[in-house]
């Protein structure tokens, strides 16, 4: 993991979410650990899914929850206002009132078929992304999420995207930090 940490480091990442589902307590610490140490604090923001509790005593700089999770109201109350916190924002619509919770981000999709993240959501494709971005507005920030490929990165920007997730596109690949690398290139 610390090896991961610093070749996404010297390829240029500046912000990664790091998820484990299925891992005990202390293999999550374990590697949380080893990314913050790897990507430090002030040039790369590092995102925990899920765990709100776990981010300050891992120096992470926010969280990620989607609905099961706390609520973004309780993820914000817990984490304060100087630390980062994205939620999901909807798929077909909106979540009603999502734009009025404190986050910093919202994730809408999934945009295409994934096999990240089991969801019974159906893929909103591009149309989705421009009728979300409508329904949003201009300011808040919109993450396309779900089956992002370096074909269709650019697509969902021009959509109204503020940013795309990625992760079967770059971590699937035998060396992600060439492929992100790559990701950069092609994208500017």
């Amino acid at each position: 993991m610390r090896r991961l940490g610093e070749s996404l480091a010297e390829a240029g990442v500046t912000l990664l979410e790091y998820r484990n589902k299925s891992g005990a307590e202390a293999e999550l610490l374990a590697d949380a650990r080893m990314l913050r140490a790897a990507m430090p604090v002030g040039k790369i923001k590092l995102i925990l899914d899920d765990r709100v509790e776990l981010v300050e005593q891992i120096g992470f700089d926010g969280v990620h929850v989607d609905v099961g999770d706390a609520a973004p109201a309780e993820a914000r109350r817990l984490l304060g206002p100087e630390r980062i916190l994205g939620t999901f924002g909807g798929s077909e619509a909106l979540v009603p009132g999502i734009l009025s919770e404190s986050a910093n981000y919202f994730s809408i999709g999934p945009v295409f078929p994934t096999r990240t993240k089991q969801t019974s959501k159906t893929p909103i494709g591009m149309d989705g992304v421009r009728r979300l971005r409508e329904e949003a507005g201009p300011g808040p920030v919109l993450v396309a999420v779900g089956g992002i490929t370096l074909a269709t990165a650019a697509e969902a920007l021009a959509a109204g995207a503020s940013m795309v997730a990625v992760a079967g596109g770059i971590f699937r690949q035998a060396d992600p930090a060439a492929e992100f690398r790559r990701w950069m290139m092609e994208l500017g």
